[in-house]
């Protein structure tokens, strides 16, 4: 990401912007600490860089060697799970993936924009505007299909063709794809977005004859002032690319059909759930449907009736022997014994595993990791 140029040129230019001499600074994933230390070289006071990663060490480092070590405050850790002694004039982050909408991107800016951000403060990004598009894709969507469609054996493949075609992936796409004009799908202002879920309906008219093979998705950030990054096609290649939304099948426009897509984003747990819905329409006729896809990365999870047994309301679980020795590991943390003394413990009750209390004792570090203060 640092080797970015078009990225990190944008964010340069939106801090040294943004930031006055004596200015607080949260940096949320501050990774390897660069957006940090930028901020100190603009004339931050303090900047709090959250990194949940062990690459938080190597910023450490890194402010050392560039004499920032006594102005950045390196906190390890979620940035929903910390507090801070004061409030930030600037709130800087880079969370995204192929799009905003990943794993916890929005709720952690929701939460730190409203805990975190001081007054007449500054969110960078501000914006992020998402654009779709149909597009002609044949060879993407050739390697989701081409080894479900012709394996050379004779073998029925189709089940396994149907759970790749719910998937959308990372793309490079150019501008000669498209099909259309560019539809808006969302806006999220990061200064008063309250959900991480969206959903719209989209509709195109294809400019041109020919055959499309599903939807290709980018965003616009806005930084700052006439600051700003793209992921679109045709634009400066970035690190995020752009995402292709295969659909089930390819579909033959005519100029003067009708496209009509819903595409839905909704966070569930610690992913997104994606669904898009596609009606084509002969002429724009709404009763001449040309080809129908209902698709969703739902179904894209081979998930077996075992598992998704276990997961049901209803179901009475008992714990195998991986969650004995867990249950046990946390039950002597609870009660501030020391790691050695658990991984003895843990050998003597499961000998079989763990022969030494030598060979317990990762077991009980990673625990102590995830879950201990």
């Amino acid at each position: 990401m640092i080797a970015d140029r078009v990225r990190m040129d944008a964010y340069e230019r939106a801090l040294r912007h943004s930031i006055k001499p004596g200015m607080v600074v949260l940096d949320i994933g501050t990774g390897t600490g660069i957006l940090a230390m930028l901020a100190c070289q603009f004339g931050a006071r303090r900047v709090y860089a959250i990194e949940p990663s062990d690459s938080i060490q190597v910023a450490r480092d890194l402010a050392v060697a560039n004499g920032y070590a006594d102005r950045i405050e390196f906190i390890q850790g979620l940035s929903t799970a910390i507090t801070l002694p004061e409030r930030a004039d600037v709130i800087v982050s880079d969370l995204r993936g192929v799009l905003p909408f990943f794993e916890h991107h929005i709720p952690s800016v929701i939460d730190a924009r409203r805990r975190f951000l001081a007054a007449g403060g500054v969110l960078i990004p501000r914006k992020d505007t998402c654009w779709a598009v149909v597009v002609e894709a044949p060879k993407m969507h050739r390697e989701y299909t081409a080894p479900w469609d012709d394996n050379g054996f004779g073998l029925d493949m189709h089940a396994a063709r149907q759970l790749v075609t719910n998937m959308w992936r990372r793309a490079q796409m150019g501008p000669d794809d498209v099909f259309a004009v560019p539809h808006c799908w969302a806006t999220l202002d990061y200064a008063s977005v309250e959900s991480p879920d969206v959903s719209a309906e989209m509709t195109w008219t294809p400019a041109r004859a020919g055959t499309a093979h599903g939807l290709c998705v980018w965003f616009d950030a806005m930084l700052g002032d006439g600051i700003s990054v793209t992921n679109a096609p045709g634009g400066p290649e970035t690190i995020y690319g752009n995402a292709f939304f295969p659909w089930s099948s390819p579909a033959s426009l005519a100029v003067g059909d009708t496209v009509s897509v819903v595409l839905r984003a909704d966070l569930i747990a610690d992913e997104y759930v994606w669904r898009w819905t596609t009606r084509v329409m002969d002429q724009g006729h709404p009763d001449r449907i040309k080809d129908s896809f209902d698709q969703s990365t739902f179904h894209g999870a081979p998930l077996s009736p075992a598992r998704l047994r276990k997961r049901a309301a209803g179901y009475t679980s008992t714990l195998n022997e991986d969650g004995q020795i867990d249950a046990l590991v946390l039950d002597l943390m609870g009660c501030h014994t020391p790691l050695r003394e658990i991984a003895r413990q843990v050998s003597g009750r499961f000998p079989t595993r763990f022969p030494r209390w030598q060979d317990a004792l990762p077991r009980a570090g990673d625990l102590s990791e995830k879950y201990g203060l």
